[in-house]
Order: structure tokens, then sequence, then C-alpha cells
């Protein structure tokens, strides 16, 4: 008896994470794979960074080699494959310049750039010399960047405090390279959430719900990037990405409010409503 064999007419939309391991769990690479998993996609990583970190804060960091970052960028993309590209944590100036080098390698579209420098609990995640770097290097080659309010601030050298202050940041973002900006606003205070959408001439997108009250929002930042890039992988367009990704976090974190996890601040509850894994026809089957 023999079994006809027929070529596969699909693929597993695919979405590579290039960003640092939160050993907690809550955020970085772990987050990003569960929201990846959540959303349909399948995730894929380069891993540029080890820490050492819980709820509580972060203890060590200890960085990828700059080669070794740039293998595991290669081994993926050369076989695999990418309908999209989340980056994250970068603490070196190396690190941006082997990704970027490594986007132009291969082609890689469909990028956002979360300029992660702090983490939740205050701890500095990325060199001097690499802000200036993911200016350079990055913006012009990512679709979107996602700063939250403290990142513009360091970005820009100088504060972005109100909701007023808002515009002018995300202009002057564009005007050093970006193509399109997501300043979220949910470290303002006040009952109500507003985040910030600006792409080149276009007309901006503001964004605004009722504020999820919950200790448990490690990683929301990560996960909002992923969820983006996870949207854009599934062929959604920028604003509709943006508005999906949020609502995916929001939801995440009331269905996270009343868990306990550690003793500082929980993770968001990546797997409230997972999907099935979203297939796209094979452009050239064999």
């Amino acid at each position: 008896m023999t079994t006809e064999f027929f070529p596969p007419i699909h693929e597993y939309v695919r979405v590579l994470v290039i960003a640092g391991s939160d050993s907690g769990g809550g955020a970085g690479i772990q987050a990003d794979l569960k929201t990846l998993s959540a959303l349909g996609c399948y995730g894929m990583t380069a891993i540029t960074a080890l820490t050492a970190q819980n709820t509580q804060g972060v203890r060590a960091i200890h960085g990828a080699p700059a080669d070794f970052l740039a293998a595991q960028i290669d081994a993926v993309a050369s076989d695999i494959g990418a309908h999209a590209v989340k980056i994250g944590m970068l603490h070196s100036a190396e690190l941006v310049d082997t990704v970027a080098h490594a986007i132009d390698r291969h082609g890689l579209q469909h990028i956002v750039l979360d300029p992660v420098m702090v983490s939740a609990t205050g701890a500095r995640l990325i060199e001097a010399d690499a802000v200036q770097a993911l200016v350079t290097q990055l913006f012009p080659r990512a679709d979107l960047i996602t700063p939250n309010l403290d990142e513009a601030a360091l970005l820009l050298a100088r504060p972005v405090q109100t909701a007023d202050d808002m515009p002018a940041a995300a202009q002057a973002l564009l005007q050093m390279g970006a193509r399109a900006v997501l300043l979220k606003g949910g470290h303002l205070p006040g009952e109500e959430v507003r985040d910030y959408l600006l792409e080149r001439g276009k007309d901006p997108h503001v964004m605004q719900s009722e504020r999820v009250h919950t200790p448990n929002v490690h990683g929301s930042g990560c996960t909002l990037s992923s969820a983006l890039a996870a949207f854009l992988a599934q062929g959604l367009p920028l604003v509709l990405a943006a508005e999906a990704a949020r609502s995916f976090v929001i939801d995440a974190l009331k269905s996270g409010a009343g868990v306990r996890t550690g003793h500082g601040a929980g993770p968001l509850n990546h797997g409230f409503s997972p999907k099935a894994m979203v297939f796209r026809e094979l452009a050239n089957p064999s």
C-alpha cells in the first residue's frame, strides 16, 4: 500500500522577535511568544540578552555577543522567513548595528520597533550610545516605533508629561526618521488612557479607553508591540492593527487583574482567548 504525497499549499503566519529574555516570564521574549501564540501566529526568536528578573525587578543582564545574535537571525530568516518582525531590547549600539544590517541582508519587512530603555521597575536596559544608534539605524528601517512617554522623553531629550505634549512629541519623532509613531500615554494620571498614532503624511489617529486598574502590567508594552507585529503579519493596515493590538492588551489586562503572580508587578493574562493558528496560501507551493 502506498500513500500519495501532496505538496503543502499553506504556511503559518510567522513573526520573528528580536528581543531580550525575561526569566520571570512576564515581559520580553516570553511575553512576545505568548502573545503571538494567542493571536494565531508562529513565533520565532533571536535573543539579544538574558535577564535575571522577576515581578520585583531586574537583577542582572547578560548580553548576547553580536555575532551570535546575527547567527540567530540568519538561521531563521534564511530558512523559515518572517512576515513581520518585532524588535525589543537592544542594550548596546553594536547590537543595534547588527540588527540593522540583518534587516537589510534579508529584506525583512513589517518591522515594529519597541524602543525598550527602562523596565517597569526602573532598571535601565540600554547603554547611552545605543539610544542614538536606535535613532540613526533603526528608525528609518522600522514601519512603526512604539515608545511610552518616558522613552519618548529620553529619545527627544525633553519632558513629555501631558496629553497636550503628545502631538508635538510624535511629530518630532517622525522628524528624527521614524515612518510612524504610536506614542503610548498609559503613564499619565487619570481614568482615561490615550494613545497617539501618527504616520507620515496622514492625520493623527487617537485611541482612548478607560484605565484598567490592576497591578499586573508587567510586559504590557512588549505585548502591544508583538500584537501589532502579529496583526501586520496577518495583513491588517496599520491603524486597524493598532486598534486590534490595543484591544488585545486591554482584555489581557482585565482578565489578569484579579490574579497574583509573585510579589510585585505581575504579568498580563495572554491566554484569555487563544486563537487557532492562522494559515496563508503559499505563493509558490512545491
